[in-house]
């Protein structure tokens, strides 16, 4: 990696982790390969059209499973991306400046602590977000052609963060969360294993409620009827519901069949006591919560912007930490 337009503190940190950046590079090369060539392979056995003119892959064309596989692996690893940018920070990147108090190297050479942190956030940052940007684009190579497939739905973990922007936010994130706790704890491994912790806890969290952000949409329909989720959405929540529109705990009518003797391998009659306990209880029609397709970017970006501001407090608050302890 040529680095003649660096200076100062930048020039230091690309050469002293040159071999982690060829790294970076050359995963994403790696992934290019293997999905561009997946998606060229795919492309040498056409598909069936079945009815209304819908397409299915064929029988024999091995490619799609294995790009569908792989991008379902890729979109998993992009997903976990942050936990590895947040630990390579703590860890490698500061901790172990001060654990083996090379820092102080730099720090005599006219460069204001302020400025030898800057330097070294601003590279990892720089690196890390064209790193993902770069896989990104490979995941959209394949992505088109397997979407919605099983485990592949725009919702699910791994397609949302790779498909969207807030990849970039959590990657912003890391690196500030990885700058605080590096300096905090200033052991490597202790540092990183924190570092990961907590990315892992704020992936869990928000990745558990983003779908509370918004208010869902409702579809109902007659208590017999197959409701289906509209404009390929998430199902939150489907159910019963009376006349007066109030919503039915079915759990009421199971626990009667469950309570009558005798009924052990009779399904008939199971079901029969199931369904007269439901018109007995006024249950009329059915529900079906869900978020529409069009609930992706707004969602993705209330995201986004919790992120952000995590990132500005945690980068905040590790300049405080360097400048109390290095004024």
């Amino acid at each position: 990696m040529s680095t003649p337009a660096l200076r100062g503190s930048y020039w230091v940190t690309v050469r002293q982790y040159r071999r982690t950046l060829w790294l970076a590079g050359a995963l994403a090369l790696a992934a290019l390969a293997v999905i561009g060539g997946l998606r060229i392979w795919d492309l040498q056995t056409p598909d069936v059209y079945v009815e209304d003119g819908y397409a299915l892959p064929a029988d024999g064309n091995r490619a799609y499973g294995m790009l569908r596989f792989g991008i379902e692996q890729l979109s998993l690893g992009m997903a976990l991306l942050p936990l590895l940018a947040g630990a390579f920070v703590a860890g490698p990147l500061i901790a172990r400046e001060f654990e083996s108090g090379t820092y102080k190297i730099s720090l005599t050479q006219s460069v204001s602590p302020a400025a030898w942190l800057r330097a070294k956030l601003l590279t990892t940052t720089v690196v890390a977000l064209v790193t993902t940007l770069v896989l990104m684009g490979v995941f959209r190579i394949g992505w088109h052609r397997v979407e919605d497939s099983w485990n592949l739905h725009w919702a699910d973990r791994g397609p949302y963060e790779a498909a969207g922007v807030v990849l970039f936010a959590y990657v912003l994130a890391a690196v500030a969360v990885g700058a605080l706790v590096g300096q905090l704890i200033r052991r490597t491994l202790i540092a990183m294993a924190v570092t990961g912790l907590v990315m892992g806890v704020v992936l869990l969290v928000l990745g558990t409620f983003r779908w509370s952000f918004l208010p869902v949409k409702t579809v109902t329909g007659p208590r017999d009827a197959t409701l289906w989720t509209p404009d390929n959405g998430l199902m939150m929540d489907m159910g019963l519901f009376t006349s007066s529109g109030a919503r039915f705990d079915q759990s009421v009518c199971w626990d009667e069949v469950n309570r009558t003797p005798g009924l052990d391998g009779i399904q008939d009659a199971g079901t029969r006591i199931f369904e007269n306990c439901l018109t007995r209880r006024g249950a009329t029609g059915q529900y079906l919560d869900y978020h529409p397709h069009s609930h992706f970017w707004p969602t993705q970006l209330i995201e986004t912007g919790i992120l952000l501001a995590l990132a500005a407090l945690a980068a905040y608050a590790a300049f405080r930490v360097l400048r109390a302890r290095h004024p």
